[in-house]
C-alpha cells in the first residue's frame, strides 16, 4: 500500500466548522441521538477523535481501551480549542499508509487497521450529520468520506449485531440521496428536526 484509502482531513475541517458553530447556548439542546445533548455528542466527538488517532499511531492504551458507552460523555471548558486540533492529529494520521495496516485497538476492540480506518470515517460523517442536525447548520459531508460510510454501512446492513451498535435500519425512499441512506443504516431517521 503506498498512500491512505481515503484523506480523512476534508471531512474533519467539515467537522471543526460545525463545531465553530455552536454556541454555548445549544450546548444543552438534543441531537438525532436520544441519550446524547449537543454537549455529549461534542463529547463523544472528540474522546473518539483522540482514540482513532491513537488506534492509527498503533499507541495502544486508555484511550483506545475505554468503552465509548461506558460513561456520559462531555466536554471540558477547553473544548472549543482542543477539538479542531485533535481532528487536524486524527487526518495527519491518517494519511500514513501505516496507519490502514496491521492490527490496532479502539473502543476496547482489537480490528485490522483497514477496518479501524473505516470506523473512523462513519463516525465523522454521521456524527456531521448529528451535529449540524441538532444545532441547525447546513451540512455537505466530503463526498469520498460519505460514498465509503455509505459502503461500510451497506456492509454491516445484515449483520445480526448491528443493532447493538446502530439500532434498526430506518427505511428511505431509493430516491433519497446517499447521505440519507446512510443516515437511514445507521439506525437515524433523516428527517429528524429540534423541533
Amino acid at each position: 500500500m503506498t498512500e491512505p484509502i481515503i484523506d480523512l482531513g476534508p471531512q474533519t475541517r467539515v467537522l471543526a466548522r460545525l463545531a465553530e458553530g455552536v454556541t454555548d447556548a445549544q450546548l444543552t439542546d438534543p441531537t438525532p441521538c436520544p441519550e446524547l445533548r449537543v454537549r455529549n455528542l461534542l463529547g463523544h466527538l472528540l474522546g473518539l477523535t483522540v482514540a482513532f488517532r491513537d488506534a492509527g499511531r498503533k499507541s495502544l492504551g486508555a484511550t483506545t481501551d475505554t468503552n465509548p458507552f461506558g460513561t456520559l460523555p462531555d466536554v471540558g471548558p477547553g473544548w472549543r480549542e482542543e477539538f479542531p486540533k485533535v481532528l487536524d492529529e486524527l487526518a495527519e494520521v491518517w494519511r500514513d499508509p501505516e496507519a490502514w495496516t496491521g492490527m490496532t485497538r479502539a473502543g476496547g476492540f482489537d480490528l485490522p487497521g483497514e477496518v479501524a480506518g473505516a470506523v473512523a470515517v462513519d463516525e465523522l460523517v454521521i456524527h456531521g450529520w448529528d451535529l449540524a442536525r441538532a444545532t441547525g447548520q447546513a451540512y455537505t459531508p466530503d463526498p469520498a468520506a460519505l460514498n465509503a460510510c455509505h459502503a461500510f454501512q451497506l456492509a454491516s446492513e445484515h449483520d445480526p449485531s448491528r443493532d447493538e451498535i446502530f439500532g434498526p435500519v430506518v427505511p428511505v425512499p431509493d430516491t433519497a440521496s446517499v447521505l440519507d441512506h446512510a443516515v437511514g443504516l445507521s439506525g437515524r431517521d433523516p428527517g429528524w428536526s429540534r423541533s
